[in-house]
């Protein structure tokens, strides 16, 4: 039956909905209406506030409400001393009142046997979860060793990362570029490593992952091997292959637009897509690309480094992106290669046995491509490709790009 329209609602009804959260639900409003602060999460400030970045603002804040409201549920939680499943709830009502009998449950045989089907069931599902390694997600980023099956390794059930990387080394072999520059009649390899170092600055001012700038500069070397180019668009297939390699590496990638603006708007976005296209053309479409970065690594994993021997052996790599003379190397070699110099520079011994078998390369067959490297770290620095070095002076990569290089470095 309808209320009458002069109906006043009592004390007691009002009372009566949502008595129980209401707490929460002004916790929860307080929330929503909370500024997020935009100091801390600000991304990409060398470009400004130009992509989806406040997008993810917002996200954050859906993301803390979902998480106070899972807070306010009902969840089950096993007792460890009769093996029940007791719920208990975070209200302030349900906290008050008090326990069942327990005689009452030993009555009930139908919800006692139920009770005990969801202990086992837990009890199961435990045993799964334990079961399972959560390392195994990281495949492409390790590598298995000899264990023996012994428990509490990470590596026991990584089963398939040793056919993964050898699937990449196959691949690699697709994929040896030639000597292209002496094809190219109007750039030459200065405006390369200018181009590359401005594709360093893109990748670190868009916080892009490493393996989308080093499928960048593949795609890059790529293309110019198969298309004669001009020097005027240089920086179009340069911003191009970011574009390329950052929806084939990224979760979220920068829009079309923010591609014409780091060029300052010397493109249009229909030349940008029909570049896309040409790129993808020119390499078939298979743009799965093994680099060197990726089996740096996996070696160091297998060795069991320090995150400063990393960093060291990533600036080294690094830096091979924007030298033409390192172009025909093969990415696993040159990755072997970078981590061997750092080895011997951090003190830290050469090329032992398990980096011997799992990258394929013995330390003598990496000598000539060390010492290639070690002279282009000591003598080969130009001043106008500084992105590079500035990048890796920073506290966060443990300032290696400042560390005292020797010059008569030998790696036997």
């Amino acid at each position: 039956m309808p209320r009458p329209r002069n109906f006043v609602p009592s004390q007691v009804d009002g009372a009566t909905a949502g008595a129980d959260n209401a707490e929460a639900e002004q916790e929860l409003s307080s929330l929503a209406k909370r500024p997020q602060p935009l100091g801390a999460c600000r991304k990409r400030p060398a470009f400004g506030d130009m992509t989806n970045a406040h997008k993810s603002l917002k996200k954050q804040g859906k993301k803390e409400v979902a998480k106070k409201a899972s807070e306010i549920t009902t969840l089950p939680q096993v007792t460890e001393s009769d093996g029940h499943v007791v719920k208990k709830s975070l209200s302030k009502a349900a906290s008050e009142e008090a326990p069942p009998n327990s005689d009452q449950f030993a009555k009930k045989g139908p919800i006692q046997n139920k009770e005990e089907e969801m202990d086992h069931s837990l009890t199961s599902v435990d045993q799964v979860a334990s079961a399972l390694n959560p390392t195994c997600s990281e495949t492409m980023e390790v590598m298995p060793v000899d264990n023996n099956g012994q428990p509490g390794e990470p590596y026991t059930n990584c089963e398939y990362a040793l056919d993964i990387f050898m699937y990449m080394r196959e691949r690699e072999e697709r994929y040896l570029l030639p000597d292209y520059m002496k094809d190219q009649p109007d750039i030459t390899t200065d405006m390369r490593a200018i181009l590359v170092d401005w594709m360093v600055e893109v990748q670190e001012n868009f916080e892009l992952n490493h393996e989308t700038l080093y499928l960048a500069v593949k795609l890059l070397d790529h293309f110019l091997a198969k298309e004669t180019t001009m020097r005027d668009r240089l920086q179009l297939i340069g911003s191009t292959a970011i574009l390329v390699a950052a929806k084939f590496e990224e979760r979220c990638k920068p829009c079309v637009d923010d591609f014409l603006y780091i060029c300052d708007d010397a493109y249009d976005r229909k030349a940008l897509l029909c570049t896309e296209k040409s790129i993808l053309i020119a390499l078939k479409y298979d743009i799965n690309i093994p680099i060197a970065y990726r089996f740096l690594r996996q070696y160091a994993k297998c060795a069991q480094v320090n995150m400063e021997t990393l960093t060291l052996a990533r600036f080294i790599c690094e830096l091979t992106l924007q030298d033409y003379d390192f172009v025909q190397e093969s990415a696993s070699q040159l990755a072997s290669a970078c981590l061997f110099l750092a080895l011997r520079m951090k003190e830290l011994g050469g090329w032992g046995p398990t980096l011997e078998r799992y990258s394929g390369y013995k330390d003598k067959e990496l000598y000539p491509l060390v010492k290639k490297l070690n002279f282009m770290l000591t003598y080969k620095h130009d001043e106008r490709l500084n992105t590079v070095h500035s990048k890796y002076s920073h506290r966060v990569f443990f300032e290696v790009a400042d560390w005292g290089h020797p010059k008569n470095y030998d790696p036997c």
